[in-house]
């Protein structure tokens, strides 16, 4: 049998956390090697949040449920269900989830989510 010209993902690599957020990585680097752009339908749990990071990708997230909180650079910005958001490299951001309903979205990376792109703060 050839190869199919499509891939379903129905076994996404889920990445472990301590916090809480459940993060299922359907296309990237730990599912399928892909390096160029990653996949990742993610909920945070409301209070969660995480250090301000200055990723060495573009990021792409869209709102499925709840709310998410953005801190770029010094700007807040709040996204609800329905809504999406483009944070372009080497942008200082901190993402959190400071409502009381947990958040569920998708979040799209160019080139694919790394932690060793993601530049983390302590």
């Amino acid at each position: 049998m050839a190869n199919k010209p499509y891939t379903i993902q129905t076994n996404p690599f889920v990445v472990p956390t301590t916090d809480g957020k459940i993060i299922k990585e359907h296309f990237g680097r730990a599912t399928d090697g892909n390096s160029q752009l990653s996949v990742a339908h993610m909920i945070a749990p409301a209070g969660w949040s995480e250090p301000f990071q200055t990723p060495e990708f573009d990021e792409y997230t869209f709102i499925v449920s709840g709310k998410k909180q953005f801190i770029i650079e010094d700007e807040t910005v709040i996204l609800s269900a329905g809504e999406s958001i483009k944070i372009e490299k080497n942008t200082r951001v901190q993402y959190s989830n400071p409502y009381t309903e947990p958040c569920e979205y998708l979040a799209i990376c160019l080139p694919a989510f790394s932690m060793d792109l993601v530049n983390r703060e302590q």
